[in-house]
């Protein structure tokens, strides 16, 4: 793939066995601090169209004991990119030679409101058939048309986001 072009492919079963390589290689980093570790994103949702990269949500008891670990992710090829934008996170990429990202690893303290967040988006996504694939139709179509501009593709379907976290979270809360 060429590099920063962003691509939407069909679902492919590799990413699990991905998933629990760099999750192995995760654990054995922060294992002092870990309470759990989840794939979350597209790439775990079976048959759902994704951004070949896997996301990684670590929950930790001291989200600030992260930073002592940074040295040791930078050695496994991660780059920390602080909070990136959601407080109380901390947030690694983990690319390829040529640019292209490989794993995003988002770290976040035990049982906070993020790491719901993102469990019941993916786990309704799961088993909410027509809202994911109206979701993936969204990812395809917005990576055709911004292929080049990850900013565009990703305020198209924050829409269709906050509509599926929305249902996702009241779903979450009501089971």
């Amino acid at each position: 793939m060429a590099q920063n072009k962003l691509h939407v492919v069909p679902y492919d079963p590799k990413w699990e066995v991905n998933y629990k390589r760099e999750a192995a290689h995760v654990a054995h980093i922060l294992e002092p601090l870990l309470t759990a570790i989840h794939h979350i994103g597209s790439t775990s949702i079976e048959g759902m169209a994704a951004k070949p990269t896997i996301d990684i949500l670590a929950e930790v008891h001291d989200l600030s004991g992260v930073d002592a670990y940074t040295g040791k992710l930078s050695q496994a090829g991660y780059e920390a990119l602080g909070e990136y934008g959601i407080r109380r996170r901390r947030y690694f990429e983990k690319k390829d030679a040529s640019g292209d990202h490989l794993v995003h690893l988002h770290v976040f303290e035990a049982e906070s409101e993020d790491v719901v967040r993102h469990l019941a988006f993916r786990d309704y996504l799961r088993t909410h058939d027509d809202d994911a694939a109206s979701y993936s139709q969204i990812k395809i179509k917005l990576a055709e048309q911004f292929s080049d501009d990850r900013e565009s593709y990703w305020l198209g379907k924050k829409e269709m986001c906050r509509y599926i976290e929305q249902r996702a979270l009241q779903w979450w809360y009501d089971a």
